[in-house]
């Protein structure tokens, strides 16, 4: 019998392993190790009973409770040096008027992000990057303006390319097309399967994913509010960068907007009329803070502060360097 309490106790340790709910006391005293049971028209140990039970318990585990492998987002590497010659800010770039500016256009954003700003604002950290028409460089802001929070010692930042109609960013970073946002909409794919890790610290990339043709729909729906809420829940240090739309070409623009706590319009200086600005700020009314940027002004004007609305801060930025590369 010592030898039958030895084997129970082998195999009940192997069941508490395997996530079997066991009584605290499963073995007991011998004298209980030896009494007999009955199970049905049969006497058997107490402690067959109990190993019978146990492995039960192990053989009705639902699937779901198992371990699952998490999931790693796939790494991709940016050439940092082809990107530095469009025009892009790049880590360890040498000191540049257009990092300084860019400087000066994140703070203000960063601080309403965490809270710190001069109002509370619901999703502060989800920022949107657009502009009245196409052509104003609205992704070159986009993408500068991440790059150069990823160089904070504090925050980390996700790039969204959230422009569904006409995605460009993958394009600008030389990486190929591949499942995104409005796959995770569809429930195809789950957020870390197309997430991409870059070889930028604290810079991570979501593509806008496969066309649809009711993609303002999929923005507008129960699935993307609850996506947003959780991305900007998830990481309180984390500051998510959305390259939109221009605001008088698409309805997906509008509706993202109606999610973000800070927008960001880029005005194209000496290009864009005053007319077209104030009709794409009349339809992101709603939003609480809006921010512009002034693209691709002469050094003349780099210093000025272009349109003001609202809270409209107006930067001008980039010289004769950026002015290729500001395009999209």
């Amino acid at each position: 019998m010592t030898s039958l309490i030895e084997q129970a106790a082998r195999r009940l340790e192997q069941l508490r392993q395997a996530g079997a709910v066991l009584p605290e006391d499963s073995i007991g005293s011998v004298a209980a190790a030896t009494s007999i049971v009955q199970i049905g028209d049969k006497t058997i140990p107490a402690v067959e009973a109990a190993l019978n039970a146990a492995d039960a318990s192990v053989a009705a585990k639902p699937a779901e409770a198992a371990e699952t492998p998490q999931v790693v987002s796939k790494r991709v590497e940016l050439d940092l040096d082809a990107l530095a010659a469009q025009g892009f800010i790049t880590p360890n770039a040498e000191r540049s008027q257009l990092a300084d500016q860019y400087r000066v256009i994140k703070r203000p954003l960063i601080k309403n992000a965490m809270g710190k700003g001069a109002a509370s604002l619901n999703h502060a950290n989800l920022i949107m990057v657009t502009s009245a028409l196409a052509g104003e460089g609205k992704s070159f802001t986009s993408l500068n303006l991440a790059l150069s929070i990823a160089a904070e010692l504090d925050n980390t930042v996700m790039l969204v390319d959230a422009d569904v109609a006409r995605p460009s960013m993958l394009r600008m970073l030389g990486l190929p097309q591949g499942p995104g946002l409005l796959d995770v909409l569809e429930q195809k794919f789950d957020m870390a399967e197309v997430m991409l890790r870059t070889n930028v610290d604290k810079l991570t990339l979501l593509p806008s994913g496969t066309p649809h043709q009711r993609a303002t729909e999929l923005l507008a729906s129960d699935a993307m509010s609850n996506l947003l809420d959780d991305m900007a829940k998830r990481y309180p240090d984390r500051i998510i960068i959305f390259d939109s739309p221009p605001l008088l070409l698409t309805t997906e623009s509008r509706v993202l907007a109606s999610h973000m706590g800070q927008i960001v319009v880029v005005v194209r200086a000496e290009s864009t009329s005053q007319s077209a600005v104030q009709q794409a700020l009349a339809t992101i009314e709603a939003c609480p803070l809006k921010m512009m940027v002034l693209n691709q002004a002469s050094g003349n004007a780099s210093g000025s502060y272009g349109y003001g609305y609202g809270y409209g801060y107006g930067y001008g930025y980039g010289d004769g360097d950026s002015g290729e590369a500001a395009k999209s």
